[in-house]
């Protein structure tokens, strides 16, 4: 397989400097409403901050890639004397858990990095984050030529998952009928 340049994007996350004031899952939920900043519910932010405030940890972390298996490890991790769980620092949505989930649908959601036409500098929570705490980098990387998955070909693959591709065959078979 050839292997071709790319720009990978990655956002670094400072949790040190993180307060806790959750910005960034109201501007991310806003910038990927429809239309654009019509609402702003969190359960459909690309981004979450585990909040433990007793303990006064504040951690933000990106929604990943779509899993069809749950994790068999149940470990926690202590940094800076603080405690995390696995689940804490996973970045997978998975059927365990709706961390990562479109609060309607069910669907997975996936960090973006706020792709739009035409773009932005920068995602919008390292835009609007005000501590610093999120940072953006890009880098050029050569990779393996893969193919591109479209977030809707991830959705019918997850809704045929669960409700098997003759149910989803004939539900938009149903669909296309009525226009």
């Amino acid at each position: 397989m050839a292997k071709i340049k790319k720009i990978v994007k990655s956002i670094t996350v400072d949790a040190d400097k993180c307060n806790g004031c959750r910005q960034c899952e109201v501007v991310c939920a806003g910038y990927h409403a429809t239309p654009k900043w019509s609402i702003s519910n969190t359960n459909r932010a690309r981004i979450k901050v585990v909040t433990y405030r007793l303990k006064d940890i504040w951690f933000p972390v990106f929604a990943g890639e779509y899993t069809a298996a749950g994790c068999v490890g149940r470990e926690a991790y202590v940094m800076d004397g603080k405690e995390f769980a696995d689940c804490d620092l996973c970045r997978a949505s998975c059927p365990t858990r709706d961390r990562f989930k479109e609060p309607d649908s069910g669907l997975p959601l996936r960090c973006d990095m706020c792709e739009s036409d035409p773009p932005l500098e920068e995602p919008m929570c390292v835009h609007w984050c005000i501590n610093d705490v999120l940072v953006y980098n890009e880098r050029e990387e050569f990779v393996e030529e893969t193919e591109e998955i479209s977030d809707m070909e991830l959705g019918l693959k997850q809704l045929a998952n669960r409700y098997g591709t003759d149910k989803l065959l004939e539900t938009v078979a149903r669909m296309v009928q009525k226009d």
